[in-house]
């Protein structure tokens, strides 16, 4: 609808009102720079009306030389889309073409009618980055805090699966597959997560909604999150991976023992409910003081599963491997968070 409203004014400012010579190419470029944030509108549009004037000037140097528009055509269109991959043009480049066609195929060519379309391309810009900046502006910080919001809730319920399956002493081949499995998506979600934050950031730019106070800015917070999900979607998978192995009927070791394994379950759950908090502590929510409560367990735990794996460790390499394994992950996945929740 703002796509729709820029071209309306454009052209009726343009094209009704003015009656200009070349009005259409003010609403063509009004429509394509009501984009998806108001910074990209305007460095969309400064990096179109840049493409727009070198294939318009250069159209015009040509087609007034050579007599013939095909000729011409033959000689500016390949100068034109080298032009158009030019890094400073970014995805706009190829409107330096699309410039040089309208002046070769729009009639007789004339240094009045090339200005003319210039002048009409500055307008039409202008009508789309204000129409953008305007009316309602947009902003996509609720789709950063519901994109972190889901990553730590798939990892939280991941770490609590794995939790009450090693808790009830399931070692079904199956279900620890299921969470590896979901392990591995994590990090996608994360990303997902930054992708968001970085969009949420770059929709306040040089937006007049963020001087009113419609929403606080993505803060420092926001990033401690993702870095802290990032560690966690690592040494999840790499949890996963390891009862997936313990899990297999081929196995020829011996499983974990079931109170080892039971009191592994619990460091879990203590660490999925420190993740949960730790998020919400820091997207703004009073969960400070529970945060601090589950950081205290979840040192608490630590200490006492690395006490208890050291008793359980056996001359036997496979189950040394896999005491190792689990005690290491345990250790880098609370590190982050004992150091981010004190």
């Amino acid at each position: 609808m703002k796509a729709a409203l820029a071209a309306w004014v454009a052209w009726a400012v343009a094209g009704w009102w003015l009656k200009a010579p070349v009005a259409f190419v003010a609403p063509w470029v009004a429509v394509v720079l009501v984009e998806s944030t108001v910074y990209r509108s305007i460095a969309h549009g400064l990096q179109q009306l840049a493409a727009i004037a070198a294939g318009t000037i250069a159209a015009t140097a040509v087609g007034l030389l050579l007599s013939s528009p095909v000729a011409a055509m033959a000689v500016v269109l390949p100068l034109a889309m080298l032009l158009g991959q030019w890094r400073r043009l970014g995805s706009q480049g190829v409107y330096a073409a699309t410039g040089a066609l309208f002046v070769l195929t729009g009639g007789p060519v004339s240094v009045s009618t090339s200005a003319a379309r210039l002048a009409e391309a500055l307008f039409g810009a202008v009508v789309g980055i204000a129409v953008n900046a305007l009316v309602r502006p947009p902003l996509y910080l609720r789709n950063t805090r519901a994109a972190l919001r889901d990553a730590v809730a798939e990892a939280h319920g991941i770490l609590r699966d794995v939790a009450d399956g090693l808790a009830a002493g399931r070692w079904d081949a199956a279900e620890a597959g299921a969470w590896h499995d979901r392990a591995l998506r994590l990090p996608r979600l994360v990303e997902q997560a930054r992708s968001s934050v970085e969009w949420g950031r770059e929709s306040l730019r040089v937006n007049p909604r963020r001087r009113t106070g419609a929403a606080p800015p993505p803060g420092k917070g926001y990033e401690d999150a993702l870095m802290v999900l990032d560690y966690a979607a690592v040494h999840t998978a790499e949890v996963t991976r390891t009862v997936l192995e313990a899990a297999a009927e081929d196995r020829s070791a011996p499983r974990p023992d079931p109170a080892l394994a039971r009191r592994y379950g619990q460091f879990l759950c203590r660490t999925a409910d420190a993740l949960r908090l730790y998020s919400h502590s820091r997207f703004g929510d009073d969960h400070e003081g529970e945060l601090r409560e589950a950081v205290a367990d979840l040192r608490e735990a630590l200490t006492v599963l690395r006490r208890d794996l050291a008793r359980a460790t056996t001359d036997d390499p496979d189950e040394v491997a896999t005491y190792g394994v689990l005690l290491a992950q345990a250790h880098r996945l609370a590190d982050q968070l004992l150091a981010s929740g004190t």
